[in-house]
């Protein structure tokens, strides 16, 4: 017997790893259908074990005297989610071998069956120690360990330090917070803790379903309700967001707000999630940021929530990690496009889902644009370096990881 929870996983690792699927779209399709606690679990294997692949797969190749990249597939994806299980779950061990086991031979590879026992048995023997004795002096050393490109670990290394580093990757390999937006438009009773520092966050221990249909909040973490919050548009204001979908800071704007996506099915979306919050003060345009109509334009607030490398949400986005790539060259141009098409005096909000001063602070340096300090608004997420802009970190702040700074146009 194979549980649906170990089934699911298994499915959205072949997805993830074999077909290239990004795993917040493959793991819906495959838990469907799914009771929750068996969803929670499958999501918990799936999303743990594509995290922590460089570790896991090191410890299979030493420990099974086979190199991951000539198993087949389906060997490949069970060994995965086995080592995951026994490195770093609380599943028993019979649990995380037998099972892993039944899932080859279910793909139909009986004649990889004794050779998945019998390294499934290795491991549950010799891994858990294995990845206990992984040193991390070096950058290069945590990557390992932690299960990070060595370029991400020695990025952190080199802006933060060797121990705020290395609590940085372990606070992004443990599942991240779940923080909801109350929304006044549709206000009710949702259960859940005020967040101390975030107006209208609450966190909660699952997402309110009904809730959620109701259009009563919006799954959103508490850095980037601050990046919505520090934007600071009232009423009868006007407000452009250049990279809008799927609209968890739009529909938290006040004011006349235009909300641009390029991808028109995004833009479909982002209109959807309008209507469900009852954001009627928004209107999205389907068009490139970088070739907006001229008309649109003297805006009193201007957001920039720009693509990015996404360092800081690497948490709820297991595969990105694998995938991350900075962007400095779009964010650039897109601070220019908010510069011309800001009133003089108005104000640009720039904010980043990254961990990551090329992204970030040089960004904003290279636009030669007034800093508006934001520190002394929020100095407890003020930027260790640079305290004129935030930085939140997941290990400080027990929230995804957003820079923000605040420019103002010159009169």
């Amino acid at each position: 017997m194979i549980s649906p929870a170990r089934r699911a996983a298994f499915q959205t690792l072949l997805r993830v790893f074999e077909e290239d699927a990004y795993a917040d779209r493959a793991f819906p399709a495959a838990a469907a259908g799914l009771e929750p606690r068996d969803r929670a679990l499958a999501q918990r294997l799936a999303y743990g074990t594509i995290q922590r692949v460089r570790t896991l797969d090191h410890g299979i190749e030493a420990l099974g005297k086979r190199p991951v990249a000539r198993l087949d597939p389906p060997v490949r994806a069970a060994l995965r989610l086995g080592a995951y299980q026994l490195a770093f779950s609380e599943v028993a061990v019979h649990a995380a071998v037998n099972e892993s086991v039944e899932l080859v031979r279910a793909a139909g590879l009986e004649r990889a069956v004794s050779f998945a026992n019998a390294v499934l048995r290795r491991l549950a023997l010799g891994l858990h120690d294995l990845v206990d004795s992984l040193p991390e002096r070096t950058a290069a050393e945590a990557a390992l360990r932690h299960s990070y490109p060595d370029w991400v670990a020695e990025l952190w290394w080199r802006e933060l330090g060797r121990d705020e580093a290395l609590a940085l990757m372990a606070a992004q390999n443990e599942p991240p917070e779940t923080v909801v937006r109350l929304n006044p438009r549709r206000p009710g009773a949702v259960e859940g803790t005020p967040d101390p520092e975030i107006p209208g966050a609450l966190r909660v221990e699952r997402v309110d379903e009904e809730a959620l249909r109701e259009g009563r909040i919006w799954p959103q973490s508490s850095g980037s309700q601050l990046a919505g919050l520090c934007v600071g548009s009232r009423e009868g204001e006007r407000v452009l967001d250049l990279c809008a979908a799927p609209g968890g800071k739009a529909t938290q704007l006040a004011g006349e707000v235009t909300a641009v996506e390029k991808h028109p099915g995004r833009a479909r979306e982002l209109e959807e999630n309008c209507a469900h919050l009852g954001a009627s003060n928004v209107r999205v345009v389907n068009a490139d940021a970088l070739e907006l109509l001229a008309e649109l334009r003297d805006f009193d607030h201007v957001l920039v929530d720009a693509p990015c490398s996404g360092l800081g949400v690497l948490a709820s986005r297991p595969d990105l990690r694998w995938r991350a790539q900075p962007l400095p060259d779009l964010q650039r141009a897109l601070l220019r496009v908010a510069a011309e098409r800001v009133r003089p005096g108005g104000s640009i909000l720039y904010s980043v889902c990254t961990i990551a001063a090329e992204e970030n602070e040089a960004v904003v340096d290279a636009s030669g644009l007034e800093v508006e300090p934001l520190g002394g608004e929020w100095p407890q997420f003020a930027h260790p370096r640079r305290p004129e802009f935030l930085l939140t970190l997941p290990h400080r702040d027990r929230t995804s990881g957003f820079f923000i700074a605040r420019l103002r146009s010159p009169t």
